[in-house]
């Protein structure tokens, strides 16, 4: 819910399948069922909120795979260069299960569970 919906546009350019929380589950619903649906849909959350990383930690869980973004700025023409390449480069990864953190500067890849 703290990304804009229109990431769904964008990732389906770059032949992306995605689907923005919205569309699927309450705005107000915690991040356990979140992650919940995700696993059991087999997605991947992209998120703006550093409460996922923790959540997959405390869980010791091994899916879903979660990209983290931590920048001030989250719009698309901001990030899409960054997150695109990252999700085409370690898919294989966040098949069997990761955590990727991004910032400008650098890219922190975890394999789950943490």
């Amino acid at each position: 819910m703290n990304l804009s919906p229109d990431w769904v546009r964008e990732f389906k350019v770059h032949n992306i399948e995605a689907v923005h929380w919205s569309v699927v589950g309450s705005f107000d619903a915690p991040d356990i069922a979140i992650i919940k649906w995700a696993r059991e849909n087999e997605c991947i959350v992209f998120t703006h909120d550093l409460d996922f990383g923790t959540a997959l930690a405390l869980t010791k869980a091994e899916k879903p795979s979660v990209i983290q973004v931590r920048t001030q700025n989250v719009t698309i023409s901001h990030l899409s260069n960054m997150v695109i390449p990252t999700i085409q480069t370690y898919k294989d990864l966040l098949i069997t299960g990761a955590l990727i953190v991004l910032d400008e500067d650098k890219q922190r890849i975890r394999i789950l569970p943490l």
